[in-house]
């Protein structure tokens, strides 16, 4: 069998405008699964909200509370509140994605590197454009080089400077894409192991690993989200600092 079959997308409806493929895979579905449970999950949660929270609507707001915390106050300060929609929705978004790929028969949309690749750069434009609208175009790019270097080391610095640019986008798809893959291989391994072994005795261990692994990858899902998210508020955060 072909461990990495499960990760092979093939197209249920095929698409394609202006030579650009945009064909209907099971990661879009999955994807648009997602979108719909953000919403639904934080509109749920404050349709009916109650001066003195209960029940979901604690726990919900429990949460946001705590992203807000951490991922903006922590690291933008109270200035960075604006920037607070986009960071939450971000976290759910790839939240959502991680845990539907634990669904039998579903696909792990975020194991997929376009479309982690994608996340990356819509982090990194609002980031370049945090940046500029806060310095100005000539006042951000004076940041790529420190004050009271020598003059000599600039044209050093600023290649420099802006392959660090390039390289956060970079590292930010490669390790969503990576942990994902890697965990979901793991739960695939011991799930072919049960099918090969005819042996009940033996079935139980692998089992096992499934069920242990896919506690951990709830887990793991929710640490990545996180991670994802906050370097993205980091991000933003070292654009939009003053310059020292």
């Amino acid at each position: 069998m072909d461990l990495l079959h499960h990760f092979h997308l093939h197209p249920i409806v095929e698409i394609h405008l202006f030579g650009i493929d945009l064909s209907v895979t099971k990661a879009v579905i999955m994807m648009w699964i997602a979108c719909g449970l953000t919403f639904a999950f934080l509109f749920l949660a404050g349709r009916k909200a109650k001066l003195v929270p209960s029940g979901f609507q604690n726990l919900i707001e429990a949460l946001v509370e705590f992203l807000r915390t951490n991922l903006i106050l922590e690291t933008l300060g109270e200035k960075g509140l604006p920037w607070f929609p986009f960071i939450a929705t971000l976290f759910f978004f790839i939240l959502f994605c991680n845990l539907l790929g634990l669904v039998p028969g579903a696909f792990t949309a975020t194991s997929n590197i376009n479309v982690t690749a994608t996340l990356a750069v819509i982090v990194f434009f609002c980031t370049q454009g945090a940046g500029v609208v806060k310095h100005g175009p000539i006042g951000y790019m004076k940041r790529f080089v420190p004050k009271g270097i020598p003059i000599f080391i600039v044209p050093i610095m600023v290649p420099i400077e802006i392959i660090s640019q390039f390289a956060k986008p970079f590292s930010l798809a490669v390790r969503l894409f990576a942990n994902m893959t890697a965990g979901h291989g793991v739960i695939l391994v011991f799930l072919f192991m049960i099918i090969m072994f005819k042996s009940w005795f033996i079935t139980a261990v692998p089992l096992l690993g499934v069920v242990i692994m896919s506690a951990f990858e709830i887990f793991v899902g929710f640490i990545q989200a996180y991670i994802f998210s906050i370097l993205a508020a980091m991000y933003i955060a070292e654009a939009v600092e003053e310059a020292h």
